[in-house]
Parts: C-alpha cells; structure tokens; sequence
C-alpha cells in the first residue's frame, strides 16, 4: 500500500512539473506596431535654400496616414543612414533648430527638439480617428551636408507623451539631397533699333528682321491743290537706366538748287506753299486727302513701354522738321527702360504752284542714343 502511495506522489509529481514546463514555454502575447501608410516626405524651401539643398536651412513635410483607434500622446522621427537596423545619424544633419511650423489631422502637438537627428511631437493623449491622414512641418531643418544624398525618417506613435512606451504605429519615409544647378547668363547693355520702310511683330513683338527698304515714295505728285504724304517705321526699345533719345538728322527735300522750304514751327500744312515737316502720330483726313500715320504701338503706358513722341512731333496735324531735333525718346512716366514699340514718322510736302519741276529728296538718318 505504501508502494501505491509513493507510486501516485511520483505520478502526480511528473504531472505538475510537466504542466509547470508547458505554462512557462507557452508565447508571451506582444503589441505588435500597425503600419503608417500614405508615408512621404518632402523637403521645402526655406528662407533662403532650396528643400534639396546639401546643408541647407529648410523644411522638412511629413505627410502620413495614422492607422488610428488607440490614444496618440507622442510622434517620433528618426533620421537615420538606414531604412532599419542600428540607426546612424546622416552627417551634418541638424536638428536641434527645429519648430513645428504647420500641422493638419491629429493636431494639438508641440515640439521637442533636444536630441539632435530625434526631434518628436508631444501632446496630451488623445485617439485618433481610424485612417487618419496627418501633416506636420518641421521648420529650420539642416539637411545633411553630402550631396546627392538619400537618407531615411523613421516615424513611430506613441501613447506616451514623451516617445517612451512600446510604440503605436510606425513607418519609414526617406528623401535625397541634391546638387544644385547654377544657371548663369547675362544680359548686356542692350539698344535695340531700325527702321524702314515698315516693321511688322513676330509673336507681338516689333521684330527688326521683318524692317522692309528704306526707299520711300510719296503718295501722289506734289501739287499746289492738295498734300502729298508718306510714312515710315523705327522700333526701339532698351535697358538702359535712363532710356534713349531718337533725332532725325538731314536736309529738307531738295531738287538740284531747289527745295521746299522745312517747317521750323510746329503748324498745320496749308496747301499751296512751300513745306516739308512730319510728325509721329495718327493724323485726320484735314491734313490730306486720306489719314496719314499712325500712333505708337503698343501705345506708352508709363511702366514697360515709355516710348513717345516729343514736343514738335507729338499733336496731330501739325508738323515740324529740323534736323537734329528729338523726335521721340522713352521718357513716359519718367526716362527709363521700355519694351520695343513702332513709331509710324509721317511726312507731308505741300508747294506752291510756281515750285519747280523735278524729282525732290532727301536722304534721313534716325539716331537712337541710349543713356546707361
């Protein structure tokens, strides 16, 4: 009987120490971290550095979706030469500078940024909606210093407020320095001028390959009973600080020993006496059988295009010509730079019937005289 006694203690022995073993093999149940999803990053300029700038100040965009349905207190980023495994922090990297510029979805946060390459958010606790899309901006970021560079951020939530804790949700973004392209060019003192007998645009610009001949006949023959007419075209335009002056420069109409007489004073054209003049602007029928000229194009607005006609040469239906006045300068709203435009010079003969007979003319020089 003593022997069964012992026979069961042993029995029941193995059976404890047996079920003893099984408990302590059984798995330890661990938290396990739900993926963030919709993970990126992206560098933004900052005040004076583009957002891929090796070494540059700038800023730097998390965009994320938090799994939700647990409590958020803490959000890390760790920036890392690694997407895992031991983390090293990329060289030059700074960001112990760094504020919390901008923050959308799960807000409230401030930032800690003691521990250089570790910045995290913190709040109080709070959950989070499930699927809940996030951005947080962090300012005054110094990007690693190597160029062509890519290194990694990896994101952990936290309950706790202060990263400590097993982690809620985690994800890995990464991003790249880069060489910055210098482009360099240089504009020159610039004058752009010419003239002939017409100038058209190209793509609305007044284009000086499209300047036809400068051979220009009147309209009609010269008589007492009505005034002849004709018109060319200059284009200009310049950078120059204080803009440009255009003069006319020439004799009046001469044939042989005889000329018309050139108009000294800006006047009207009478019919059936001896004047030569012109003007720059679009002018009525009263001056001859049919309108001559037209106004500048695109007209003077005071900003990019000053060009306009000076005293003398800027009312409609009087005329005036001496050689070496200013006809035109890009003095509108004060003497400066303009965009090119097209001034239409526009010329009368008038004579008297006793004006001899021959072929009159005149050969005309344009000056385009910019001031830098």
């Amino acid at each position: 009987m003593k022997k069964q006694r012992r026979f069961l203690t042993r029995v029941l022995s193995a059976i404890v120490l047996a079920a003893t073993i099984a408990v302590q093999v059984l798995p330890v149940g661990n938290a396990s971290a739900a993926q963030i999803t919709n993970r990126s990053l992206t560098l933004q300029a900052g005040a004076t550095d583009g957002g891929s700038k090796p070494g540059g100040v700038v800023k730097h965009l998390f965009s994320f979706t938090l799994p939700g349905g647990s409590n958020v207190g803490s959000i890390k980023f760790l920036y890392c030469t690694t997407a895992s495994g031991a983390c090293t922090m990329p060289t030059g990297l700074v960001t112990t500078s760094a504020t919390l510029g901008n923050e959308t979805g799960a807000t409230g946060f401030s930032i800690v940024n003691a521990t250089n390459g570790a910045p995290y958010l913190t709040r109080s606790a709070a959950s989070v909606g499930t699927n809940q899309a996030v951005t947080y901006r962090l300012d005054t970021i110094t990007n690693p210093t190597t160029t062509n560079y890519t290194f990694f951020v990896r994101i952990a939530s936290y309950a706790s407020t202060d990263t400590t804790g097993a982690v809620t949700d985690s994800g890995t973004v990464t991003a790249s320095t880069a060489t910055q392209i210098l482009l360099d060019g240089r504009m020159p003192e610039s004058i752009n001028f010419c003239t002939g007998g017409t100038i058209t645009t190209t793509g609305g610009v007044p284009d000086c390959a499209t300047a036809t001949s400068g051979a220009v006949s009147f309209n009609q023959l010269f008589s007492p009973t009505d005034t002849a007419t004709a018109t060319s075209q200059m284009a200009a335009s310049t950078n120059a600080g204080f803009g440009y002056a255009i003069t006319v420069n020439g004799p009046t109409l001469t044939s042989g020993a005889n000329t018309i007489t050139a108009m000294a004073a800006s006047t009207a054209g009478v019919r059936g006496t001896s004047q030569f003049g012109m003007n720059l602007k679009a002018n009525t029928a009263a001056t001859s059988t049919t309108p001559v000229g037209t106004e500048v194009a695109p007209a003077a607005n005071a900003t990019n295009y000053k060009g306009q006609a000076t005293a003398g040469y800027n009312a409609v239906d009087t005329f005036k010509f001496g050689t070496g006045d200013t006809v035109a300068n890009s003095a509108n709203g004060g003497a400066g730079a303009t965009d090119a435009q097209i001034f239409t010079a526009s010329y009368i003969v008038n004579v008297p019937g006793s004006q001899p007979a021959g072929t009159y003319t005149t050969t005309l020089t344009y000056i385009c005289t910019p001031t830098f």
